[in-house]
């Protein structure tokens, strides 16, 4: 096997034992940034489609409005699967949701998505949306595939954009 026929760590998929041990190294880390900033939250851990996924939830849902954020929480996925990756020596493909912003978010990419359907009723032959992480491309894809629409990303790095067209 030569160098580049090597396989990285990227990519192997992950067993789901790896997976709970991603969503238990990254309840640590969270619940050490929750305790620095002292803010009360629950944590839930879960495996999905090849994915660790951690919430944090609270019963007092303003405890979470300043960690809630589209950008921050990005932000803090991303540390949390620095620490992971640290950790375990593996990439992490985690998925962090506070407050239930993943699910505010798939509604605007609902939103987004029925906004460029719509300029293509209105004649446009395709739609750009704007430039968004692999994960939000990738429910785009499912949204428009469910609507009956074909979908395809382009671009580089942080310009990363679907474009929308009729199926």
């Amino acid at each position: 096997m030569t160098t580049s026929d090597q396989i990285t760590p990227e990519q192997t998929a992950a067993t789901e034992e790896q997976l709970e041990q991603e969503g238990d190294i990254a309840a640590d880390y969270l619940e050490g940034l929750l305790d620095i900033a002292d803010i009360d939250g629950d944590l839930a851990l879960d495996v999905r489609a090849g994915r660790a996924y951690v919430s944090v939830e609270a019963d007092d849902i303003e405890a979470l409005s300043t960690l809630s954020h589209p950008d921050t929480v990005q932000a803090l996925q991303e540390l949390t699967r620095l620490a992971v990756q640290s950790s375990t020596g593996r990439f992490s493909r985690l998925i962090l949701d506070i407050g239930g912003s993943r699910d505010a978010r798939q509604r605007q990419l609902e939103n987004l998505v029925d906004r460029a359907i719509a300029r293509l009723d209105e004649g446009a032959s395709q739609a750009s949306l704007p430039a968004m992480s692999s994960y939000e491309r990738k429910l785009v894809h499912d949204i428009a595939a469910d609507r009956g629409y074909s979908s395809e990303s382009f671009g580089e790095g942080a310009d990363r954009h679907t474009v929308l067209r009729r199926g």
